[in-house]
């Protein structure tokens, strides 16, 4: 595991979105795994921008994001179908038909997780996978407890996460109990993981993340076993690593190699 430590959000959102970038310009075809969330507006924020400078085309690249909320339809105000179209899809050049989320409307939800999961087999896994971090510890919806070999599947959400997600929903009971998420295993075998986290709301879980043993109550403490597996945050969320001056020896600045 990578761990990359910027002076602060800005520099941290930035590097992920490069990231991102260069991996289009490097392999204009990868299969994206794209993530939702407030962490992830500034990083969609400055791909729109590239993609307008004229930098980075995502043409012949193909998506799937990590989970939906189940009972919500695409054009649900509070659906991630709907956050990625403003967010993201209804700016930049993915083709017709290339951007995939599970369909949280679906009248069978376990046989559409079932299909979701094989889709992304079908598309040859994910190249490159996005991800933002729980205070809880998880990633997509997977909360603690989740089957570190999980695949795409129905989980409950915690109180935490309903409440964390609650400041998008009119009324905090509106937010569903159930979504649709990549397993921890379905992640895992992307070919590559950046984790973006700032804030020091972070700071516990992105210690357990890194330093923590790797469990079930953590659950991107799998991570660590994961072999290209990027870690950027910023100083408030790194601030509880007991190991931060050795991240910083190895790349000050959070730069991509040692000085």
């Amino acid at each position: 595991m990578k761990v990359l430590i910027h002076e602060d959000r800005a520099e941290a959102v930035n590097h992920a979105a490069d990231l991102i970038a260069a991996r289009l310009r490097s392999r204009p075809e990868t299969v994206l795994g794209l993530a939702t969330g407030g962490t992830m507006e500034a990083v969609y924020t400055r791909l729109i921008d590239a993609h307008r400078a004229g930098r980075v085309s995502f043409a012949d690249a193909r998506s799937f994001n990590l989970d939906e909320y189940v009972g919500l339809a695409p054009d649900h105000a509070c659906s991630y179908w709907r956050y990625m179209r403003e967010q993201l899809f209804d700016h930049v050049d993915f083709p017709v038909g290339a951007t995939m989320l599970p369909r949280g409307d679906a009248p069978d939800p376990e046989a559409e997780a079932a299909a979701y999961e094989q889709a992304i087999l079908d598309a040859g896994d994910i190249g490159f996978q996005l991800l933002g971090l729980g205070k809880n510890g998880h990633i997509g919806f997977n909360e603690p407890t989740s089957s570190l070999c999980s695949l795409t599947r129905i989980k409950t959400l915690t109180r935490s996460t309903r409440d964390a997600n609650a400041r998008f929903f009119d009324d905090p009971e509106q937010v569903p109990r159930l979504a649709i998420t990549m397993g921890i295993g379905t992640i895992l075998r992307a070919g590559e993981v950046v984790l973006l986290a700032y804030g020091d709301d972070k700071a516990d879980a992105a210690a357990a993340m890194i330093e923590g043993p790797v469990s079930a109550v953590c659950p991107a403490s799998a991570l660590q076993m994961h072999r290209k597996a990027t870690v950027i945050l910023d100083g408030a969320a790194a601030s509880r690593l007991k190991l931060r001056d050795y991240y910083a020896e190895v790349h000050p600045g959070g730069r991509e190699r040692a000085i």
